[in-house]
């Protein structure tokens, strides 16, 4: 897994709506990588990734803005629990694409950035 320190930092740099855009980006890779069926050392280090962004990000962002971030956190980190359950479970793979699917637009429509 990526050092989380370094990731933190990068993120940290960035302003608000691109740090939000890097945290869609990484909720897409998840929906992608899900909905084929492969990586699955690489989604569990995408989830806890997406967590540790979350958590860097929201202290930030306005109330509204870090209630749905807290929530799709809670999200990553309940995947991530029973990442090792399911990991084999291709019905599993395509909840959790279709949810981080959904949770990447909306990160990313609350980042401003989408067109």
């Amino acid at each position: 897994m990526s050092d989380l320190g370094q990731i933190r930092a990068c993120y940290m740099r960035g302003p608000l709506p691109v740090r939000l855009g890097g945290i869609a980006g990484n909720l897409a890779r998840i929906r992608s990588c899900a909905a084929r069926g492969i990586g699955s050392a690489a989604i569990a280090d995408m989830l806890r990734e997406g967590a540790y962004m979350i958590e860097s990000t929201a202290r930030d962002a306005e109330v509204e803005v870090a209630a749905q971030l807290a929530e799709s956190q809670v999200r990553l980190a309940l995947w991530s629990l029973r990442w090792s359950a399911v990991a084999g479970d291709q019905d599993r793979h395509t909840e959790m694409s279709g949810e981080a699917g959904e949770w990447s637009d909306r990160v990313l429509a609350m980042s401003g950035l989408a067109g």
